[in-house]
């Protein structure tokens, strides 16, 4: 089944933890077979804290949607996700945003995610590999619910040069708040 996931990260080195997140889960979920940009993203609900960096992937997987979400939570465990407010700060988030045309609602999952419309965090990366894909109830494109999204808060969609190992150092520096940050390639 082809799944669609949202990650996120603002702490300790996101770029890192987003990394490290796709290299677990191409060892036990599945094949990863697109991967959105890296976008800087404005928190959204609980404004004091930094800004997070947000990705979305695609993969091929054999695990029903239930085996699946087990296992992006132990992934999360392994990374030392700890328990903290809603929508607040976390070293790494891993949420299942589409399975295919599986429409899923139980006390631990609902697929399509219930507020993959509401946000423009996951829309924009998701529109970046799925502009044209109908989520089932929903009714339009990710493009369509992109451009129609009531929320405004700000997603840049940033660069990381390709380079040496200490540039991936100064990276993730920057990715932390220290030195410059990511450079921003445009306003979505």
């Amino acid at each position: 089944m082809i799944y669609h996931l949202g990650l996120g990260s603002n702490l300790d080195d996101p770029v890192r933890q987003l990394a490290r997140a796709r290299a677990r889960i191409g060892r036990g979920a599945g094949e990863i077979r697109k991967s959105s940009s890296l976008y800087l993203t404005e928190p959204v609900g609980l404004k004091n804290q930094p800004w997070f960096l947000n990705q979305v992937i695609e993969i091929e997987s054999s695990l029903a949607p239930l085996k699946l979400l087990a296992t992006l939570k132990g992934i999360e465990r392994k990374m030392k996700r700890e328990p903290g407010p809603r929508n607040g700060p976390r070293r790494i988030d891993i949420d299942i945003l589409l399975a295919g045309k599986t429409v899923l609602r139980t006390a631990l999952l609902t697929v399509p995610h219930p507020r993959l419309a509401d946000r423009n965090f996951v829309l924009v990366p998701l529109a970046e590999i799925a502009a044209r894909t109908r989520p089932p109830v929903l009714g339009y494109t990710i493009a369509a619910l992109k451009h129609t999204c009531p929320d405004r808060s700000r997603v840049l969609r940033v660069e990381f040069p390709a380079a040496d190992e200490e540039s991936v150092k100064k990276r993730s520096s920057r990715a932390r708040g220290g030195g410059n940050r990511p450079r921003p390639h445009g306003r979505k």
